[in-house]
């Protein structure tokens, strides 16, 4: 069973490639392909993704839970783990309004919040509650929960890259491709305009992708 929140990209090339291997699905989510690559390949599941998303898996089989985020922690995923219960949420209000939670202050969210005006992950503002780091995932079962795996990083993918020369059209086709992947959906996709570079060239390929059906709206 899963409970999810984001989007994933490319659930249908995933979805296809399921199905090829005698994979039936129920619906037309990208929620069910999630479920069904947890059963085929595990944990490592993760590095097949495209997308936003924090979810967490309850895998009875195994008798524990797996959560995961994304690689740049677009959407939240807070954990507290006291050694007997283990509780998940996508906001800490959530996690405080259960209860059950040690709200002692966390000197290192404090800190942090004080000279960087944030929190720094993983810390939060109370010792009893965290926040699950981009790019990593969790297993916890009756033995507990050990640290977060990192299955993508960032600032080593930046540090590992070969420096190139600029090619426009490398780029163009860049992010062409990755404007594709954000139409994926199931109702009407619009652009926000600020009249700036930025938007105005996602709203130029995003013209090119989907023709006549995209909306913009310009504040």
């Amino acid at each position: 069973s899963i409970t999810f929140n984001g989007e994933i990209y490319n659930y249908r090339e995933l979805r296809r490639e399921l199905a090829d291997h005698g994979v039936a699905f129920q619906s037309e989510s990208d929620t069910e392909v999630l479920l069904h690559l947890y059963v085929r390949e595990g944990p490592a599941m993760v590095h097949r993704l495209r997308g936003m998303y924090a979810f967490v898996i309850r895998d009875e089989a195994r008798a524990g839970i797996f959560l995961a985020r994304d690689g740049f922690g677009i959407k939240p995923l807070y954990y507290s783990d006291d050694g007997a219960t283990l509780r998940v949420a996508s906001q800490v209000k959530a996690l405080l309004a259960g209860g059950g939670i040690d709200t002692a202050p966390e000197a290192a969210g404090h800190a942090g919040f004080f000279l960087w005006g944030y929190v720094p992950e993983p810390w939060t503002l109370y010792r009893g509650i965290r926040a699950l780091p981009a790019g990593t995932s969790l297993w916890v079962d009756n033995s507990g929960g050990g640290e977060p795996h990192r299955h993508f990083d960032l600032g080593a993918e930046l540090r590992e890259a070969e420096p190139a020369a600029f090619d426009a059209d490398e780029l163009r086709d860049a992010l062409r491709e990755s404007v594709a992947y954000h139409l994926v959906s199931d109702v009407p996709v619009g652009v926000f305009l600020s009249s700036g570079l930025d938007s105005s060239t996602l709203v130029s390929l995003a013209s090119e992708l989907e023709g006549a059906r995209l909306r913009t709206i310009t504040l």
